[in-house]
């Protein structure tokens, strides 16, 4: 029985986590649950997770609700999930860093676009902060969960 219990919080795991991160939305260091994005991103596309993909467009919707961006990270989910499924080059479940690299190519090109919108110092300096300090916790986060769902 504790067993069975402990491979269902396992199972839950990349689920809760993507939770935690979006409901743990501080102005500064994590605006508008955006850390959300590194397991949706990880649990989407380097280790995926059965049942996972609905899951993780409904949780960009939710933090496009934060943002009050209309569909956008939606949106980038969608076509990356797209070019993923179309590419021949890259196979991400075997690329090393948990796939940081495409994962910054993935977050750079976002935070990007969304601040040449509204073109000004003070944007691309919290672009340029939200960039590097999501790149910086993408390895320990995805080492968690790692860590917990793997370890079967």
């Amino acid at each position: 029985m504790k067993y069975k219990i402990i491979k269902i919080l396992r199972d839950a795991f990349p689920f809760i986590a993507v939770i935690v991160l979006w409901r743990l939305s501080v102005a500064f260091w994590n605006p508008a649950g955006i850390l959300a994005i590194i397991p949706i991103f990880y649990c989407s596309f380097v280790r995926p997770v059965p049942w996972f993909t609905p899951f993780a467009i409904l949780f960009c919707f939710l933090i496009d609700y934060r943002f009050d961006t209309l569909f956008f990270w939606t949106i980038m989910y969608c076509v990356f999930y797209a070019i993923n499924g179309f590419q021949t080059v890259f196979d991400l479940t075997r690329v090393d860093k948990n796939a940081l690299n495409i994962f910054m190519i993935f977050f750079g090109v976002a935070t990007f676009i969304l601040s040449i919108i509204n073109l000004n110092v003070a944007n691309l300096m919290r672009a340029v902060w939200l960039f590097a300090w999501t790149s910086t916790l993408y390895i320990p986060i995805t080492a968690l969960i790692k860590k917990v769902y793997d370890d079967r």
